[in-house]
C-alpha cells in the first residue's frame, strides 16, 4: 500500500510516484472488473496530477473519460483513497497527459505547488456538462426542470427538500448536477456537497467505526446545498437514517437547500423511519416520467454533439424509435463513436446506425429490483428474509445466486447495490454469485430451464 499520509494535501507528486500509485490502483481495479472493460477503458489511462487531494486522470478519448466518470467513479475513488490514504476527488480529462505532466517530469519527490488562481474551483464531483442548458425538456420533465431551476436560483427559500423521483435514465442526476452548477455560477462562495447515498452510508459507517462522527457532522451540516442521489438505498440502515435525520433538521433550521433523488416516491421507500419519511414528504416531490419519442430525439441530438456527430432529424428519429431508454441511448452513441473512429464532424448516415440498431436489444420499461426479489421468492417458495439471510443451505444459495444474476443482467443493478439489497453483502460476493450462475448455465439444463422460466415471469410482472 502506497500511503501518502497527507503529503499531497499541499503539494503535488512527481511523475515517478504518481506512476507507482496509479499502477497499484490499476492492479486492484483489474481484479474487480471484467477483462474487456479493463483493457478497453482502464489500461490506457494515466494519473497525471495529484494535488490537494484532487487526482486528475487522463484518458485517450473523450468518450473514455465520460464512461469512466459515469460508471466507475466510485470504484476508482475507493481504490485511490485506499492506496493513497487521502480522501480524493477525481477529475477526468481526455487528450493525453502531456499538458498536465510537463512540469512534473523532473525534480524532487514533492515539489512546491503552483501559485493558486484567484478563481474558485467548482465543487468536486459536479459534472460541468450537466447544466440546465444541456438538458432536453418536454412534458415528461417540465415540472422537474422548473422546480430544479427555482431551487438553483434561490437555494433554501423554495422547495426544501426537493425530492426528484423516476425510473432509471430519466435525468434525475443531470438535474441535480444542473442545480449545483447554476448555484455555483450565481455565487462561487456557495458550499455544495453532492453524494450518492452509498457514499453517504459508507462515510457514516466509517465515522462510527473510527469515532470521527464530530468531523463528519461538520462536513455534512456546514453546506448551503446538499444533494443526495439514490436515496432509496437508505432502506433498512437505521444508524445512517438517524444521522441523515439530524443533518436534515440542522440544514432546514439554517434555511439551507436539500435535494434528494430516488427511483420511487417517498411513500414507497421501505424500512424508512416514520420521522424521516415525513421529512421527505414535507417538501416538493416531483415525478419524472420516462422520455417520450420527441424528448428521446432531442436528447440524442444534444448528446451527439459531444462526440462531434452531425445527426439529421430523420436519422435521430430512426434511433429514438428503436431505443426508449436514455442510458441505452448513451451506450448507442458510445458504440457509434467506436465504429466511426476518425470520422468526427461528419454527418451520421442511416447506414452508420442501422447495423448498430440491429445489435441493440429492444429496451423495456424499468424493472424494479423488488420485482426480481419477489418473483424469486415466489418461485422457490421463500421469504425475503431467507433470501437475504446468512444461511448457506444449498437451495438458498442457488436461489440467492440466481437472484444476483437476474438483478445484474435484467434489472441492470450494480454489484454494490445488489449486495445492499441482499442483506448487505460485499460486491465481491455478488460477483462470485453471478459468475457461478454463468458457469452453471453452460453445464446444467435444470438451471438453464429455471432461469428461462424466471425471466419470463419477471417480464410479465415488469
Amino acid at each position: 500500500m502506497l500511503l501518502l499520509k497527507g503529503s499531497a494535501q499541499k503539494k503535488y507528486l512527481n511523475k515517478k510516484i504518481m506512476d507507482q500509485l496509479w499502477k497499484a490502483v490499476l492492479a486492484e481495479i483489474e481484479i474487480e472488473v471484467s477483462k474487456p472493460v479493463f483493457i478497453t477503458f482502464f489500461k490506457s489511462c494515466r494519473l497525471v496530477s495529484f494535488s490537494s487531494s484532487v487526482a486528475t486522470i487522463s484518458t485517450p478519448a473523450f468518450m473514455t473519460a465520460e464512461y469512466l466518470e459515469k460508471r466507475y467513479y466510485a470504484l476508482i475513488k475507493k481504490t485511490l483513497d485506499k492506496k493513497s490514504g487521502e480522501n480524493t476527488s477525481l477529475v477526468f480529462v481526455s487528450g493525453g497527459e502531456k499538458a498536465k505532466a510537463k512540469n512534473q517530469s523532473h525534480g524532487p519527490l514533492f515539489a512546491s505547488h503552483e501559485q493558486p488562481s484567484n478563481k474558485k474551483l467548482r465543487p468536486g464531483r459536479i459534472r460541468q456538462d450537466f447544466t440546465f442548458e444541456s438538458l432536453a425538456v418536454s412534458d415528461s420533465n417540465q415540472l422537474a426542470y422548473t422546480a430544479a431551476l427555482a431551487v438553483a436560483q434561490s437555494p433554501g427559500t423554495k422547495y426544501s427538500p426537493l425530492f426528484l423521483y423516476g425510473t432509471v435514465g430519466v435525468g434525475k442526476t443531470h438535474l441535480m448536477h444542473s442545480i449545483a452548477n447554476k448555484a455555483f455560477e450565481d455565487n462561487e462562495n456557495v458550499a455544495v456537497l453532492y453524494m450518492t447515498t452509498e457514499e453517504f452510508t459508507n462515510e457514516v459507517v466509517e465515522a462510527i467505526r473510527d469515532k470521527t462522527t464530530t468531523q463528519l457532522r461538520r462536513k455534512f451540516r456546514n453546506v448551503d446545498l446538499l444533494l443526495l442521489d439514490d436515496i432509496q438505498f437508505l432502506s433498512g440502515k437505521e444508524k445512517v437514517q438517524e444521522e441523515l435525520f439530524h443533518t436534515f433538521n440542522t440544514l432546514l433550521d439554517k434555511q439551507r437547500q436539500i435535494v434528494f433523488s430516488s427511483d420511487r416516491p417517498p411513500s414507497e421507500i421501505k424500512k424508512i423511519e416514520a420521522r424521516l419519511a415525513s421529512r421527505f414528504e414535507g417538501g416538493l416531490s416531483v415525478d419524472i416520467a420516462p422520455p417520450d419519442f420527441e424528448l428521446r430525439t432531442a436528447i440524442l441530438l444534444i448528446k451527439s454533439r459531444k462526440y462531434g456527430f452531425v445527426f439529421s432529424i430523420d436519422v435521430a428519429k430512426l434511433v429514438a424509435e428503436k431505443i426508449v431508454d436514455t442510458r441505452a441511448l448513451e451506450g448507442f452513441l458510445l458504440r457509434l463513436a467506436t465504429s466511426m473512429d476518425g470520422r468526427g464532424n461528419q454527418e451520421v448516415l442511416p447506414q452508420d446506425v442501422l447495423p448498430l440498431l440491429g445489435k441493440t436489444k429492444p429496451t423495456s420499461p424499468f424493472l424494479h429490483p423488488d420485482m426480481v426479489i419477489d418473483e424469486i421468492c415466489r418461485f422457490y417458495n421463500l421469504k425475503p428474509t431467507q433470501l437475504k439471510g446468512a444461511k448457506r443451505d444449498a437451495f438458498l444459495v442457488r436461489a440467492r445466486h440466481l437472484c444476483m444474476f437476474l438483478l445484474k443482467e435484467e434489472a441492470q443493478v450494480t454489484l454494490s447495490e445488489i449486495g445492499n439489497l441482499l442483506g448487505g453483502r460485499d460486491h465481491t460476493t455478488v460477483m462470485h454469485g453471478v459468475e457461478k450462475v454463468r458457469v452453471l448455465l453452460q453445464n446444467s439444463e435444470k438451471i438453464k430451464g429455471e432461469l428461462s422460466v424466471l425471466k419470463e415471469k419477471i417480464k410479465q410482472v415488469g
